[in-house]
């Protein structure tokens, strides 16, 4: 089997459990999800997802967080990690989306990977899932582990390994196939020790 038949039996397997994949993480807005994606690096999305809501509340538009200064931002941060550097890029990104793009969160990923704080993984989470644009398949730590456990690359780095990943994945699955490894490696490939009895991807693994 090739990598590439591989990866289809494995969306294929994955779709019939997680019928319609999506991010774990609260929002309602572009802007929202890119604080939040902004939030989640190195944190969990259960843990952002207790403090955004009423984040949200208070602050609606980027001109609200441009006005805030790191200090005010972060005392509604406390419960997640690096929260003051989260502050500060928060700020700073929304300062630039007032200036730069008219307070509206911008939808390519040039310009998304311009603004502080946003990497290409986050950019690709808004690209994907505010805008439901297809420019590349977001690697966290899940994607990362399980696309290398899985046989799928060799690469080390989430750079290194999104390009296997689009060379091998089909166009059309690019916008879910980060939620069904995500879904599936909370759900029954975590990193700790487990049980692999009910796994779904059964022989698919290397592991079995």
């Amino acid at each position: 089997m090739t990598r590439e038949e591989k990866v289809k039996e494995i969306i294929k397997r994955l779709r019939k459990v997680y019928p319609k994949p999506h991010t774990a993480l609260y929002y309602k807005t572009p802007l929202q999800l890119l604080i939040a994606t902004i939030l989640s690096a190195q944190a969990t999305d259960k843990t952002v997802n207790t403090v955004t809501p009423n984040l949200f509340k208070k602050y609606k538009t980027a001109e609200d967080f441009a006005k805030l200064t790191p200090e005010e931002l972060d005392k509604h941060l406390k419960k997640v990690n690096f929260h003051f550097n989260k502050a500060k890029n928060i700020v700073a990104a929304s300062k630039m989306i007032v200036e730069k793009f008219h307070g509206k969160v911008p939808e390519t990923m040039e310009e998304l990977d311009s603004l502080p704080g946003v990497a290409r993984k986050t950019a690709n989470v808004v690209m994907s899932n505010a805008f439901g644009k297809a420019e590349g398949i977001a690697v966290d730590t899940h994607v990362m582990r399980l696309s290398q456990r899985l046989g799928l690359t060799k690469q080390k780095t989430p750079e290194k390994i999104e390009q296997d990943l689009l060379k091998i994945v089909p166009k059309a699955d690019w916008l879910d196939f980060s939620h069904l490894l995500i879904n599936f490696g909370r759900e029954y490939c975590p990193a700790r020790p487990h049980v692999c009895a009910d796994c779904p991807l059964g022989e698919l693994c290397p592991d079995k």
